[in-house]
């Protein structure tokens, strides 16, 4: 029987269908033709950037926007293609040019470029550029991932949570500064909100277009316009090579699978959810094979560093169950879905690395929130919702004898840092892994070292080791030995010129789920 959600679901996919094919046309053989029409200002204020990288290559990434802030969402750009040529280099002088080719940024996507380039060494830094007419971009520096026979050390950070509204991205400035392998971004890239004609703690005067609640494809380009626009943002984007998944903030709070909390019809919800996935998909250097239809979008996969470590991204809100603490038991409920759920569980099985790391946008560990030891408040979004999948999940881990897994998350607004148990009613079960939870670049304000609860917490939960409710991110380096963990927090972010620090340092040794501090 064909339900009226299923018919709603064939209308859209069958009216995205078309855009799928953009993918395999965004790289245009032969040379360089300068057909490029007349724009008013440099096309390349939204920055550059990388993404996913290989031990071959890399996803190179960038987006024409003369006027990033037009109202319409096209960043002032004409409804034509435009050519781009692009270069890598094994230099920041862009003179050893290594690769290089032509690609057409398309006005269907909002005039982004994704150039897959392959053929480049394992486990070195490129340098790359992009030029559009007589203009050349800012040149972005990538690296690509390990040989995979080699274990190589591999430095690593993770963000989420990045209302631009909130705050400044002074945690950005400081991440630019490090030497990364890889960024994984957890989710909340935007947010939904209307945002008011003062910008918020920015300061910046924006038109009535900002003030209204982001549904529309156009919408939520002006809003990744906008949050692209950061120069702070833009230089760690430029630093280092990204990978990304999304949250709820991303479309609207709290969805989850074809669900809107707001009560919209599915047909209505996943009409915004395509608005929403392809703007995602057009500002970040994701492969052109993640590009959506309609809806749907692939967003969980592996990223490998040679022998030492695998990340595995994963996607927690497509194909969730519904929310409701209530049936938290019921072994019926999915936090992943199943076939996702299959898919991590046999490339863990299949996984030689030392570190297993799982890119992962909701609190893991279970958080027992209230000082009333009668009664419980968990938080039904995360996986404290999902109690029994969690436990499937995390005794496929250990039967599958997973090499030191740890979760690495973000949507908190809290850096947390726990060891996951096969029983979080039994203090003395034994752990199977670890998880860094990273608080937020500016959603949630200032923050503070602690806040009020944030001892009882710490108290109610033995498994917990760490609370703090700064703002800022987190940075790893994993070896042959050991994951050292670094809670770098921001002093303030709701006016500018904060001072980043290290708050609190953690060590896993490899074979020992548990936290030691530095």
């Amino acid at each position: 029987m064909t339900t009226p959600h299923m018919t709603s679901r064939r209308r859209m996919l069958a009216y995205a269908a078309g855009l799928a094919g953009l993918a395999a046309v965004a790289q245009v053989p032969g040379g360089w033709t300068d057909s490029s029409p007349a724009l008013p200002s440099s096309p390349f204020t939204l920055g550059v950037a990388s993404g996913d990288p290989r031990p071959d290559g890399v996803v190179l990434w960038t987006r024409l926007a003369p006027q990033p802030l037009a109202d319409d969402g096209f960043g002032g750009m004409p409804r034509t293609p435009v050519p781009v040529r692009w270069e890598v280099a094994e230099d920041d002088g862009m003179r050893k040019v290594v690769r290089r080719g032509v690609a057409t940024a398309r006005p269907e996507l909002a005039h982004a470029v994704h150039v897959e380039v392959r053929g480049l060494r394992p486990g070195r830094a490129y340098w790359y550029r992009f030029t559009a007419g007589s203009d050349d971009s800012p040149v972005g520096r990538t690296k690509t991932a390990p040989d995979p026979r080699r274990a190589v050390p591999v430095s690593f950070a993770f963000a989420s949570c990045q209302a631009w509204d909130a705050g400044f991205y002074t945690a950005y400035r400081d991440m630019a500064g490090q030497d990364l392998d890889l960024v994984a971004h957890l989710g909340d890239y935007i947010y939904e909100n209307g945002i008011g004609a003062t910008g918020g703690k920015r300061g910046t005067s924006l038109s009535p277009a900002h003030g209204e609640l982001v549904q529309t494809l156009s919408q939520y380009r002006l809003r990744h316009s906008l949050v692209g626009t950061d120069p702070d943002l833009q230089a760690a984007r430029a630093a280092a090579p990204w990978v990304f998944t999304l949250d709820d903030h991303d479309v609207e709070d709290n969805w989850g699978a074809d669900r809107s909390p707001t009560g919209a019809t599915p047909e209505n919800f996943l009409r915004r959810r395509a608005a929403a996935f392809r703007a995602f998909y057009e500002n970040n250097p994701m492969r052109p094979s993640a590009l959506p239809v309609g809806p749907d979008m692939a967003m969980h996969h592996r990223v490998g560093y040679g022998r030492l470590a695998t990340f595995f991204v994963l996607d927690a809100r497509q194909f969730r169950s519904p929310i409701d603490i209530g049936a938290r038991l019921d072994p019926s409920r999915t936090m992943l879905g199943e076939e996702q759920e299959r898919w991590l569980l046999k490339e863990l099985a299949g996984s030689s690395s030392t570190w297993n790391l799982l890119a992962n946008q909701v609190m893991m560990f279970q958080l027992d929130r209230l000082t009333d030891p009668g009664l419980q408040q968990l938080n039904p979004d995360s996986w404290d919702g999902y109690a029994a999948a969690r436990e499937r999940l995390w005794a496929g881990i250990a039967e599958r004898r997973v090499s030191n897994p740890v979760a690495l998350t973000g949507d908190a607004h809290v850096n947390c840092a726990a060891e996951l148990k096969a029983d979080f009613a039994d203090p003395g079960s034994p752990n199977v892994g670890v998880e860094f939870v990273g608080t937020s670049i500016t959603s949630g304000g200032d923050g503070s070292d602690s806040t009020p609860g944030g001892q009882e917490w710490l108290a109610a939960n033995p498994h917990l080791k760490f609370f703090n409710s700064q703002r800022g991110y987190v940075r790893c380096r994993a070896d042959a030995d050991t994951l050292t963990t670094d809670y770098v927090v921001v002093d303030k972010v709701t006016t500018a010129g904060g001072a980043a620090s290290v708050r609190r340092s953690f060590v896993v040794e490899s074979g020992r789920p548990a936290l030691q501090d530095m």
